[in-house]
């Protein structure tokens, strides 16, 4: 027998999804200059909405401010008190309302118009209160809920929560988005730590293990154990890289008199080195799939060395 638990959940899936088609059928020039008037704004985008028109709002206002668009949510309730204060000429406003009939955006319509800040309606009714006192209506779809009952707001706030997706995509790819301006926005957790460069983490200056072309592997040796990275850089007379020697080269060279050879005879030659401006992440890939895996990278720039990175550095930042 069909499991009713998972028709109930295709119907309400299907329900949604033929809810999200019709909004992008219905997708027109509305939409653009809904987003020119969002980036054109010199303040802030502020969403608000009651309930769980609400609920979305946050999520699109979070959105949108994580993504190079200053913005914050304004509950309808808290604005009749005070709040309003926080809404300036410069702001556009983005009000959802299912009906457009919410009874607690009144005092923010009012105030909107009183001070001509642009007001933008999310709404399925274009006839509503909020739809024929706003600047521009973004219309959503008149499918029915998903909901077994067809009341409880279901396919209207995915559709909401898709159309305040699509909003803020668009104002990404207009202002040239990047994943560095990304990664500023989200220092902490895991996104944060993908998202980081090599430049961030790396060693530089007197931390480099570096000695010249015409040393000696007691010097070598000095050096990789006063850094305590396990390597050590080689570089000619115009200061660039041309060597490495690692803790395995030793192994493989290991003699009587392996301090007094000249480093040039044991170092690996044009070693494996990377940008500043690459993911740690891509890093680490270099690292694990390089021959028998390296532990160790020199960034280099115009040839000559800048910095350096242990894999141990990659997995403090929290990458692996």
């Amino acid at each position: 027998m069909e499991n009713p638990d998972i028709k109930v959940a295709i119907n309400t899936i299907e329900g949604e999804i033929e809810a999200l088609k019709s909004l992008e059928n219905s997708l027109d020039e509305t939409l653009s200059k809904a987003v020119d008037i969002m980036q054109n704004t010199k303040g802030r985008v502020i969403i608000t909405g009651m309930g769980k028109s609400g609920h979305i709002a946050r999520k699109i206002a979070a959105t949108l401010a994580s993504t190079g668009t200053p913005s914050f949510f304004l509950h309808p309730g808290e604005a009749s008190h005070g709040d309003l204060g926080m809404v300036t000429t410069g702001d556009v406003v983005l009000a959802i309302s299912n009906s457009g009939e919410s009874k607690e955006l009144s005092d923010i319509l009012v105030y909107c118009r009183r001070f001509s800040i642009p007001l933008i309606a999310i709404t399925k009714n274009p006839e509503s209160s909020l739809g024929k006192n706003c600047d521009l209506v973004l219309k959503l779809p008149q499918n029915k809920e998903a909901c077994p009952l067809g009341l409880a707001p279901m396919s209207s706030t995915t559709s909401t929560l898709v159309l305040g997706d699509v909003l803020a995509a668009d104002l990404m790819v207009r202002k040239g988005f990047t994943e560095n301006d990304f990664r500023l926005r989200h220092p902490g957790g895991k996104l944060g730590s993908i998202l980081r460069h090599v430049s961030d983490i790396m060693h530089t200056g007197d931390e480099m293990p570096l000695i010249k072309e015409d040393a000696i592997m007691q010097d070598a040796l000095m050096t990789m154990s006063e850094k305590m990275l396990g390597c050590v850089g080689i570089v000619n007379k115009n200061g660039e890289l041309i060597g490495m020697i690692t803790d395995g080269d030793l192994r493989r060279w290991m003699s009587p008199d392996l301090i007094t050879e000249k480093v040039s005879n044991v170092m690996t030659k044009n070693p494996r080195v990377i940008s500043g401006d690459i993911l740690i992440a891509e890093a680490v890939n270099i690292m694990n799939n390089t021959g028998r895996g390296i532990t160790n990278l020199f960034v280099v720039k115009d040839k000559k060395p800048v910095g350096i990175i242990h894999i141990h550095d990659c997995l403090r930042a929290g990458v692996s």
